[in-house]
C-alpha cells in the first residue's frame, strides 16, 4: 500500500477497506506558472535580486473519491481538468499539495510518451529497469520477457536503444510492459491512441483479460465512447473540482450535457458569420458561395430547431428538429421542389431528402417564406456536415448552393455505435432449444 502525503514520503497509515483500490481524501494539487523564465545567462544573473513573479495554477481543488478494487474506472472532463494530474499522483509522480492519495497494490502505468524510459539503454534493458521500479525480481521480469517482448512487437529492435523508436514503438514496448508485469492497478493515460488498429485491438483484448483477473484499471481518454463502454464507474472533473462519481455511462451522459450546454450558449453569442466564412450554422446566404440556377428562387438562409420550435445553433442526434429553408422569389412558380445535401466533414454525402415532385412540389408565389424539412428523430451522429440546398421543378434549376451551410450534430447520450447514421433497429434473442427439451 502507498500513501502520498503532502510533506513527506511513503507513510504508513491504517489499511483501507479490502474493496477499495484507491483512495483519494480532500487531495488539492498547487503548481507555480513563471512568467520571468531567462533566455541567457545575462538575463539570469542581471535578475538575480528581483523578486521571481509566478501565478499560483490549483490543477485539483478538494478532491475525494474511492475506485473500487477490481473495477475499470474512467476520468472525464475537458483538458487542463485535473485528470493526468490526479492520476500521476495515484502513480507517485507528483504529490499532493494538501490531502492523501492511497493506492492499496502494486501500480503500473501508463503516461506521457517514453515515460519511465531510458534513451541511451536498450529496449530489453528497460524492461529490467522499469520492471525494478515496480519491485519484480529479476527471476520475476525473465519470466515475463517473452511474452512483454511477444506484444510489443518488436523482437528485431529489442536490443537497440530507445531513442531510436518512434512514438508507436515507445507505445508499445511501455504498454506491454505495464500490462505484462503482474499490475494490481493499472493506470493509463490516453497513449493507447499512438498505436495502430491492430496494436489497439491487442490492447482492449489484454485489459479484457486483465479485467477478468480483478486488476484495477484506471483510465483517462477522451474517447467517451470507450469510457462508456469499458469502464464500470467514472468520475467527471471540471476545473480541479470533482463534478459527479457514479456508473460509467451515467456520468458520460452528464458531461455531454454540460458540454452541449456550453457550446450552445457559446454559439449563440456570436452568431454573425457569412455562409462560406465563420460558417455559422444558422446564417443568412450572403452570396460568396458559388451558385446555380436561373434565379427566380432564390434560398436566402438556413434555420435549426430543435423540438420545442427554438432556434439553436446545433442539433441533438436522436431528437426530434426542423431545418427551416428561407428563401424569396421573383415570380409566381406552380411547382418547386426544395431539396437538401447532407454531406459529412469526410466527404461523405449521408442523406439527400427532397420535398417531392408532381402534386407534391410547392406552389410558391411571389416574395418571401420558409420550408421546413421536420425530422421526428435525427438519425445522424454526431459530427459536422456540410449543407447544400436547392431549389428546382424537374430538370429546371432555379437555384443550388453547393455545401454553404454547416450544421453540428452532438450527442445528448454517450455513442457506442460507429457509421455516419444511427438505425433504430430492434434486436431480439430465441437460443436454440437443447435436445433434452425438444
Amino acid at each position: 500500500m502507498t500513501t502520498l502525503h503532502p510533506d513527506e514520503r511513503d507513510v504508513a497509515v491504517e489499511a483501507e477497506p479490502a474493496e477499495v483500490a484507491i483512495s483519494v481524501r480532500d487531495v488539492t494539487k498547487k503548481f507555480r506558472l513563471h512568467n520571468d523564465r531567462k533566455t541567457n545567462v545575462k538575463e539570469l544573473f542581471s535578475a538575480r535580486r528581483r523578486q521571481s513573479r509566478h501565478e499560483e495554477f490549483w490543477a485539483l481543488k478538494g478532491v475525494s473519491l474511492d475506485i473500487p478494487r477490481g473495477k475499470t474506472f474512467g476520468l472525464v472532463g475537458h483538458n487542463g481538468s485535473g485528470k493526468s494530474t490526479l492520476l500521476k499522483m495515484v502513480a507517485g509522480i507528483h504529490r499532493p499539495s494538501s490531502g492523501t492519495v492511497t493506492a492499496n497494490g502494486r501500480v503500473s502505468a501508463m503516461l506521457e510518451l517514453g515515460a519511465g524510459f531510458h534513451p541511451e539503454m536498450s529496449g530489453r534493458d528497460n524492461i529490467y529497469l522499469n520492471g525494478s521500479i515496480l519491485g519484480m525480481t529479476r527471476k520475476q521480469i525473465d519470466a515475463a520477457m517473452d511474452d512483454i517482448i511477444d506484444f510489443s512487437g518488436l523482437g528485431e529492435f529489442i536490443d537497440t536503444p530507445v531513442k531510436v523508436y518512434s512514438s508507436g514503438m515507445y507505445v508499445r514496448l511501455g504498454f506491454a510492459i505495464a500490462v505484462n508485469l503482474e499490475p494490481e492497478i493499472l493506470i493509463i493515460d490516453e497513449v493507447i491512441a499512438v498505436g495502430d488498429e491492430a496494436f489497439q485491438r491487442r490492447c482492449f483484448d489484454h485489459l479484457y483479460e486483465l479485467r477478468r483477473k480483478g486488476v484495477t484499471i484506471v483510465l483517462v481518454t477522451h474517447s467517451l465512447a470507450l469510457v462508456a463502454d469499458l469502464c464500470d464507474e467514472a468520475a467527471w472533473l471540471d476545473h480541479g473540482v470533482l463534478r459527479s462519481v457514479g456508473p460509467a455511462r451515467e456520468i458520460v451522459d452528464a458531461y455531454l450535457t454540460s458540454v452541449n450546454e456550453r457550446e450552445a450558449a457559446a454559439d449563440g453569442s456570436h452568431q454573425t458569420g457569412t455562409a462560406d466564412g465563420d460558417r455559422a450554422p444558422s446564417v443568412e446566404f450572403q452570396g460568396k458561395t458559388p451558385r446555380r440556377g436561373s434565379g427566380e428562387v432564390r434560398v436566402t438562409g438556413l434555420r435549426y430547431l430543435d423540438e420545442t420550435g427554438s432556434e439553436r445553433p446545433f442539433l441533438s442526434s436522436g431528437r426530434s428538429c426542423t431545418v427551416r429553408i428561407s428563401y424569396e422569389s421573383t415570380a409566381e412558380l406552380p411547382a418547386v421542389t426544395f431539396g437538401l445535401a447532407f454531406v459529412h466533414e469526410s466527404g461523405i454525402q449521408a442523406a439527400g431528402p427532397n420535398s417531392g415532385y408532381g402534386p407534391a412540389a410547392f406552389a410558391v408565389p411571389a416574395g418571401t417564406g420558409t420550408v421546413d424539412f421536420t425530422l421526428d428523430s435525427l438519425l445522424l451522429q454526431p459530427g459536422e456536415y456540410l449543407l447544400s440546398v436547392a431549389a428546382v421543378d424537374k430538370g429546371h434549376m432555379y437555384d443550388y448552393i453547393d455545401r454553404a451551410f454547416v450544421l453540428k450534430v452532438r450527442a445528448e447520450d454517450v455513442v457506442t455505435e460507429p457509421g455516419l447514421v444511427h438505425l433504430p433497429g430492434h434486436w431480439t434473442h430465441q437460443p436454440t432449444p437443447s435436445p433434452a427439451e425438444r
